[in-house]
């Protein structure tokens, strides 16, 4: 399997997904129906000059994090996903790893969401895809890349997030993601990015060490959480958590009360999205 076969495989199945299902605007002239390049590097999150590159035949070693995202941003089915990786000259994931798969019907149920912020994480906490709402809502993850994208590392080491907490309620949160991260490295032992991950987070944050020792078990589960937005003010959401058994993947959804403010505000950032109000 040739690199030359690996670019061909990429414009074949970029060809094939339309802007709109990936939610997209399908507005403009296209030459075709599916995605532009600089479309999939975003829904990616790489840089179009790699895409093209890898297109073209002059990068020849993409990481797997990397063939991973392009499987999502591609919608391939499990199948395809296991071909894009030998075509990368890659292993397939195997179950010792943490999965990082949607499935078809997953990206089916995110198709029809398209009005209510969903982020979608994997069993380590990376933000492994968020619809256009989640990303208007929390911030647009587009220029995320490795650690950056996991919920734990921005929790401890990163700028933190937009939901609003007391100090009671922080340590109560900061100790839940321990405990889901724990939970995840005693499932998936052998997975190397994992083990980055909590290595990462020991050596550079005291506190997540001190809570990493306590070995506390505790689950984050959803409740009515407070969002304080720059451009639309605070708006208080219902958050619930979905798990989907067999891909071991974690849906977050954000709702709002019907006739209140805070929906009001929601209808708004969905006409907004991530642009910004100033200027």
């Amino acid at each position: 399997m040739t690199v030359t076969e690996l670019g061909q495989a990429l414009r074949r199945w970029r060809d094939r997904v339309e802007p709109a299902s990936a939610g997209l605007p399908a507005g403009g002239r296209r030459r075709a129906a599916g995605l532009r390049r600089e479309e999939l590097a975003l829904l990616a999150g790489i840089s179009v000059d790699y895409v093209t590159r890898l297109e073209q035949g002059r990068a020849a070693h993409p990481s797997g994090q990397v063939v991973e995202a392009l499987a999502r941003a591609l919608r391939l089915s499990g199948d395809e996903r296991a071909l894009l990786f030998r075509l990368a000259g890659l292993v397939p994931p195997g179950p010792e790893r943490v999965p990082a798969y949607l499935t078809p019907s997953v990206q089916r149920l995110l198709d029809r969401l398209v009005n209510v912020p969903v982020g979608v994480y994997d069993a380590g906490l990376t933000l492994l895809l968020a619809n256009p709402m989640y990303a208007a809502l929390m911030g647009d993850p587009s220029g995320w890349s490795g650690f950056e994208r996991n919920s734990v590392w921005r929790a401890f080491l990163g700028p933190g997030g937009r939901v609003r907490h007391t100090p009671d309620e922080l340590r109560d949160f900061r100790t839940g993601l321990v405990s889901q991260l724990r939970a995840a490295t005693a499932r998936y032992p052998a997975d190397p990015e994992l083990r980055r991950l909590v290595a990462e987070l020991r050596s550079h944050s005291p506190l997540f060490a001190g809570l990493w020792e306590e070995g506390t078990v505790v689950r984050n589960e959803g409740a009515r959480k407070t969002v304080d937005h720059p451009h639309v003010g605070a708006l208080t959401l219902d958050c619930d958590i979905l798990h989907v058994t067999g891909n071991d993947l974690t849906l977050l959804i954000y709702t709002a009360e019907p006739g209140t403010e805070d929906a009001e505000r929601l209808d708004l950032l969905a006409v907004l999205g991530t642009q910004s109000l100033v200027g």
